[in-house]
């Protein structure tokens, strides 16, 4: 099943429960949610007590992507917050195994991503313990950027390497979709679609219609 994350990241926080509500009733399943530590990358964003206030009003999964440096330390008390799904960096840690495991202890699903400049393989070793993997195809750190085209091949092959293995691991990516270039990921074997101004900048209603709209049609 193909499934939209819109990403808050772009959303207009003064008017982030508003929108949040509209992005829900337009029919987007996930909620994608980016923690930056100013560390890992070179942006800050938000932390728990956003998420915790964002639970207590809504019920839509929450597709939290934390681009921290050693996610271990925090992992289970994002998900004590409110995360249905916790996403740690490889490259962010040395202790993928603790991460997964806290994750997993926690109570919630499991993603692994991996930057552009990583090796896809770098992640092969972990597909039979997540959930998903989230191929990032814009640099992280930052909204706005350009789908990175290179990062197409990296989606086939990790998308082959779950069918060859006879997984159910999700495919996400995350960075640069808009409504014009979404087949392109969808098409190499992204399932979970991640869009931050393609959603928030303008109708958000009719952008995630037209956005759900293709990728039904994709």
């Amino acid at each position: 099943m193909n499934i939209l994350s819109p990403s808050i990241l772009a959303a207009d926080f003064w008017q982030l429960g508003r929108q949040i509500e509209q992005v829900q009733c337009s029919g987007a399943q996930y909620l994608h949610i980016d923690v930056m530590d100013g560390i890992f990358v070179p942006s800050i964003s938000f932390g728990m007590p956003v998420i915790t206030s964002l639970r207590k009003r809504t019920d839509i999964f929450f597709d939290v992507h934390i681009m921290i440096q050693q996610p271990e330390r925090y992992a289970a008390q994002f998900v004590a917050c409110g995360a249905d799904m916790v996403t740690f960096h490889l490259e962010a840690t040395e202790h993928v195994q603790e991460t997964i495991e806290a994750i997993r202890q926690a109570g919630a699903r499991v993603g692994i991503s991996i930057k552009p400049d990583t090796p896809v393989e770098a992640v092969f070793p972990w597909l039979e313990q997540v959930d998903m993997v989230l191929v990032m195809t814009v640099q992280p750190g930052f909204g706005g950027q350009k789908y990175m085209d290179c990062c197409t091949e990296k989606i086939r092959r990790v998308r082959s390497a779950v069918m060859e293995r006879k997984l159910q691991v999700d495919v996400e990516i995350d960075g640069g979709v808009t409504v014009d270039n979404i087949g392109i990921p969808l098409a190499a074997g992204a399932n979970v679609i991640v869009a931050g101004s393609a959603v928030f900048h303008g109708d958000i209603q009719d952008n995630v219609h037209k956005l759900m709209a293709q990728m039904t049609s994709s």
